[in-house]
């Protein structure tokens, strides 16, 4: 370090991500590292002074769950994200990594069938590999990014498309290519379970691969298999027992209380508080919004998706498949998202100008007006469409997010998704609402201990050493932002607007967010496992 800065950042309460009471103090930049002085020692000179006086000088935040893997390519300033004060965040989540995939055909068409929840931008698909992907997030991005190996990517490559057991042999390709994606920094392993063809896996092939994320320095990040058993605790069960079997480390995450589950929130965290109370290691993320999203596809059976999408396009196709589904879906009802039904998917991404009047508008509303009924148009749309429209649906209820927002091992997972004219408001506002509703409107927990599950403790969940706190010689990867104002501002009607209070942003010592407003710099990197 040198007497001078680069950045002094002054008169601010330095809340260091520990837990640790704020103090007063000043954060000096340097490159990419920071040190940290006592309020009575003057601030060195400096090429740029920040006078924060009233305001929290915290470790930027990291997002343990985002779809932003692909988009972030094409838009590089991310705004939704930094903006909120997001400086590090997770992609390849829910099983749907974009790596491995050693037949680019594979890649192509894993981004078709995923682009109603990842998207699909117009952007080179030239990575194959995950040092090669993550390669291209470095300097060229806004914010530092970190990939999870998703399940779905190991399937095809070892199995294909389609619902068959995994042998010895092909749990142990998987395995193979799971280590060599992490000794080129990936984080962890991921899986979604209700998305195949990484929903076709067992409970035994999950605990393997997460055998060898853990033996690698990794973690399980899970998408339970919301269908399983009773539909509350089961699906929970299997996450832990995964972790257990493997001794790896568990990590669910959107973990949440639907209002349609049969019993309340405290049954939920309780599967945690035990699997802990046994030495395993279990934590979670949760996003503080009532709104989920992600793919239509969702609301198909993953049978129907078998064999990848050219084979699911052809059977939706078909009246025969189309009969089959009419009976299923009967059976299943629209209730598990919320008692108002159809009415409550809204849907978006169209591309298709004949669409385009439906951006917005929800499943119910396209039955009503074209006198289609449930299948057919579900059907049509997804086919007119090359199956990349998005949804959103009711998600967590608002009673039982409080428990989980500040239940002591949960993190914050925006579940983030950019296509559409209206995604959740997730996106724009999880940590801004945190700060704003829960801890100053209502005092559910302390500034503290919400700004260190939002650094030091997804940076220990990741691994990460360098990130996470203020400390003399971190990585300076910052946020400052006005406690008494600090909100979110996006609504379900509203969902692309930024937040207020927040007004400065640093990435490994570079302004990205000045003035609330973006500087255009994209000092970001690809985080790599145990390299920070």
């Amino acid at each position: 370090m040198t007497d001078t800065a680069d950045i002094a950042i002054v008169g601010g309460t330095i809340v260091d991500g520990t837990g640790a009471p704020g103090r007063p103090g000043t954060v000096v930049v340097e490159g990419d590292r920071l040190r940290l002085l006592p309020a009575n020692v003057p601030a060195p000179p400096a090429g740029r002074t920040i006078e924060a006086t009233g305001q929290v000088v915290a470790p930027g935040f990291i997002d343990l769950h985002s779809h932003g893997g692909l988009v972030i390519l094409d838009d590089p300033l991310h705004e939704p994200k930094v903006r909120q004060g997001v400086t590090t965040e997770v992609v390849g989540v829910d099983g749907n990594s974009f790596v491995p995939f050693p037949n680019r055909d594979d890649l192509d068409a894993f981004i078709e069938m995923d682009a109603g929840l990842d998207g699909d931008p117009p952007v080179a698909h030239d990575w194959n590999s995950v040092a090669s992907l993550l390669s291209r997030y470095d300097n060229n991005v806004s914010l530092n990014v970190a990939t999870l190996i998703g399940n779905s990517a190991l399937r095809i490559a070892a199995l294909g498309w389609d619902d068959v057991p995994a042998d010895d042999a092909a749990v142990n390709r998987m395995r193979a290519m799971l280590r060599e994606g992490m000794e080129e920094g990936a984080v962890g392993l991921s899986s979604g379970l209700d998305y195949p063809p990484g929903a076709y896996a067992t409970t035994e092939e999950l605990a393997a691969l997460a055998d060898e994320a853990g033996r690698a320095g990794g973690f399980y990040h899970t998408h339970v298999r919301y269908t399983l058993g009773d539909r509350y605790l089961d699906p929970f069960r299997e996450a832990i027992e995964i972790g257990r079997r493997a001794s790896a480390p568990a990590h669910i995450t959107h973990f949440y209380h639907r209002e349609t589950y049969p019993g309340g929130p405290e049954a939920l965290l309780e599967l945690v508080d035990r699997a802990r109370d046994r030495g395993e290691d279990v934590t979670f993320d949760s996003y503080p919004y009532e709104w989920a999203n992600t793919r239509l596809l969702i609301q198909l059976p993953i049978w129907v998706q078998a064999g990848g999408p050219g084979p699911l396009k052809e059977r939706i196709a078909d009246r025969t498949t189309r009969d089959r589904l009419r009976a299923e879906l009967g059976a299943r009802g629209a209730a598990y998202t919320s008692t108002a039904g159809w009415a409550d998917v809204r849907l978006g991404a169209f591309r298709n100008p004949a669409n385009l009047q439906w951006e917005s508008r929800t499943l119910a509303d396209v039955m009503r007006q074209t006198g289609r009924d449930l299948v057919d148009t579900l059907c049509d749309l997804l086919l007119s469409e090359d199956l990349r429209i998005s949804q959103v649906t009711s998600g967590p209820w608002l009673g039982g997010m409080r428990q989980f927002a500040a239940h002591p091992h949960g993190m914050v997972g925006t579940d983030s998704t950019f296509i559409g004219e209206k995604p959740s408001p997730r996106t724009y506002g999880s940590f801004p609402r945190i700060l704003g509703q829960f801890v100053r409107e209502e005092a559910l927990f302390s500034l503290e201990e919400a700004v260190r599950k939002m650094t030091s403790a997804p940076a220990a969940r990741l691994g990460l050493e360098e990130r996470g706190t203020l400390r003399d010689g971190a990585l300076a990867d910052i946020v400052v932002f006005d406690p008494a104002t600090v909100r979110s501002t996006a609504t379900y009607d509203e969902p692309r607007s930024y937040p207020v209070g927040i007004e400065t942003a640093i990435v490994n010592g570079a302004l990205v967010v000045d003035g609330g407003e973006h500087t255009g710099a994209t000092p970001g990197r690809g985080i790599r496992l145990g390299r920070d």
